[in-house]
């Protein structure tokens, strides 16, 4: 007597997302497809449609997911720079912490709603500090993209040393540079590789942020509001 073939298993949205997740981790965005992540589930990528329609939105409910465990909304200082500079610092603790969420991000369409509180308090920095609305979406754009660019070249470098400890030919450039020709990099070049690797991303947000509200009226861009 032969068995009789019933449904397929019923799959819940947390165990597509646990899978999918694991998936990532373990194996980077790329390989994460709508007919690998049935298959690792034992159901078929048509059974998955009743959860997610594509993989963008499945990206975006890892996002959700991960912003969910993970992005916790620090305590804001009364001064708009400093806030501004702690919740970018506290973005970047939180990604730095899963490389493949930068790679996601990066596409720039692709988001967490949970994640708009941080763009808010950035912003609201911003305006305090004296920008126009207009001005603080600039602003938070610049903040975004010095943070996220200084994760990827950061990240590359330590996946290059972790995978091949021999000296990169930039190291190879700097240790024959021309004193005559370019005194000032001379006078630091056997040093370059420690100083690039120094953490120097607060000092440089301050900076940036301090550039972007530089002669802006303090208040002139709109009033505080409480979070």
């Amino acid at each position: 007597m032969s068995q009789r073939k019933g449904r397929p298993p019923r799959i819940s949205r947390a165990e597509v997302v646990e899978t999918a997740r694991r998936i990532v981790d373990e194996e980077g965005v790329d390989r994460l497809t709508m007919r690998r992540l049935a298959k690792e589930i034992g159901s078929t990528p048509m059974a998955l449609y009743h959860h997610v329609r594509d993989k963008e939105r499945l990206l975006v409910l890892l996002l959700d997911d991960y912003a969910a465990r993970n992005m916790h909304r620090p305590e804001l200082p009364d001064d708009p720079r400093e806030r501004v500079v702690v919740v970018a610092a506290a973005i970047r603790r939180t990604l730095a912490a899963c490389p493949w969420i930068v790679e996601v991000l990066t596409a720039d369409d692709l988001m967490s709603e949970a994640a708009l509180w941080f763009v808010e308090q950035i912003m609201d920095g911003l305006i305090e500090c004296g920008l126009a609305p207009d001005e603080a979406v600039h602003g938070y754009r610049a903040v975004w993209y010095y943070t996220v660019g200084e994760m990827i070249v950061r990240a590359a470098g330590e996946r290059r040393r972790a995978d091949d400890d021999r000296p990169t030919y930039r190291e190879r450039v700097f240790a024959e540079v021309d004193a005559a020709e370019l005194p000032r990099v001379a006078l630091v070049a056997r040093r370059w590789a420690e100083l690039t690797a120094e953490d120097t991303y607060l000092d440089g947000l301050r900076a940036l942020v301090d550039g972007l509200t530089a002669g802006a009226r303090p208040g002139g861009g709109g009033e505080r509001r409480t979070p």
